[in-house]
């Protein structure tokens, strides 16, 4: 089980770092649009943190439900903004900007939300 979780939340990292370099490569670009990184990595960054709560919620573990709701919002937010946009040839700047900070975001509570010990 421990190896099924490990390559669940290795396939989520990838699919972050497929979501922020699409978005990253384009900082420069004055059009920006979804391409083909934000799509996958967003599927794929969503798609393997539901089957990992799935994972941890059969194991003996603890799940922080507090957490996972969190980046659960973020992450569907994330998800139907790219899909919504995905055949559209350019993207406002601000929902460029909005993805960028969610993408961001989602990490951060990924890395700075630590339990809490009672």
């Amino acid at each position: 089980m421990e190896t099924l979780r490990l390559v669940l939340l290795f396939l989520h990292v990838l699919g972050f770092a497929a979501l922020l370099g699409g978005l990253l490569v384009q900082v420069r670009e004055p059009t920006k649009q979804v391409n083909a990184a934000m799509r996958d990595g967003a599927g794929t960054a969503f798609l393997m943190g539901l089957l990992l709560v799935g994972v941890l919620e059969a194991g003996d573990g603890a799940v922080d439900h507090a957490k996972v709701g969190v980046k659960f919002a973020i992450g569907l937010v994330i998800l139907v903004l790219v899909m919504a946009n995905m055949r559209k040839p350019r993207i406002p700047t601000g929902l460029y900007l909005g993805l960028l900070a969610l993408t961001v975001a989602n990490i951060a509570v990924a890395i700075f939300w630590t339990p809490t010990h009672a």
